[in-house]
């Protein structure tokens, strides 16, 4: 089951918290409390170290909050020879987890942009994926933001993104249907304007896919 959703609005950047971060105490014993409401008990051999471990893999998983992918894309490359056809990254692969039940979403992302006179280096768009990825999301959401930050940083004559993704909170919760896949695009610039360029982004991800 495949649900295609299109052109949506980018999401505000600037995250900013409420209060101050809690403290590595304050967030293992959190933990603890939701281990005690699962019904486990937290002082048990096999959990006595879970708590951190739970911290550090927060630090990690969501390490997006403290990096800026505008900087990612910071630096350009004009030496091109003249190149100004589409550039594509395809099955940039990512996890990341939803922002609704705190599961994860596992997919793949293709971004594609036609260039204006320069060229970032490929793998700073997998790193712009990966930041965004590595936070609470939706998949709408981060489709458009990685849209939204290539155009605004590039400026390229457009932008397009497509994400395909499984939801551990449709296969692991609620109506439980594994295999099922969600599909989401944003297009910007050209590739908004012009159906032909949006029809030759498609016909080469299906060139080269191996599905």
């Amino acid at each position: 089951m495949d649900a295609i959703v299109k052109n949506f609005p980018p999401r505000a950047d600037n995250i900013r918290q409420a209060e101050p971060a809690p403290t590595q105490a304050e967030v293992e014993a959190a933990v603890r409390t939701l281990l005690r409401w699962t019904g486990d008990d937290p002082e048990r051999e096999g959990l006595l170290d879970t708590p951190k471990r739970v911290a550090k893999a927060y630090r990690e998983m969501f390490a997006g909050y403290s990096q800026d992918p505008a900087d990612e894309l910071g630096r350009t490359f004009e030496e091109v020879e003249g190149y100004n056809d589409l550039v594509l990254i395809r099955d940039i692969q990512f996890h990341s987890h939803c922002e609704h039940h705190m599961v994860p979403i596992i997919g793949r992302a293709h971004v594609g942009y036609l260039p204006d006179g320069k060229v970032v280096g490929l793998s700073k768009i997998a790193r712009v994926v990966d930041i965004y990825a590595h936070r609470l999301q939706t998949q709408e959401a981060m489709t458009a933001q990685i849209a939204g930050v290539i155009q605004d940083v590039l400026n390229p004559r457009g932008v397009a993104v497509m994400i395909e993704a499984e939801h551990m909170c449709m296969a692991m919760r609620g109506i439980r249907k594994q295999g099922s896949t969600t599909l989401t695009s944003t297009f910007t610039g050209a590739f908004q304007d012009d159906p032909q360029e949006q029809a030759r982004f498609m016909m080469m991800l299906r060139a080269g896919s191996s599905r």
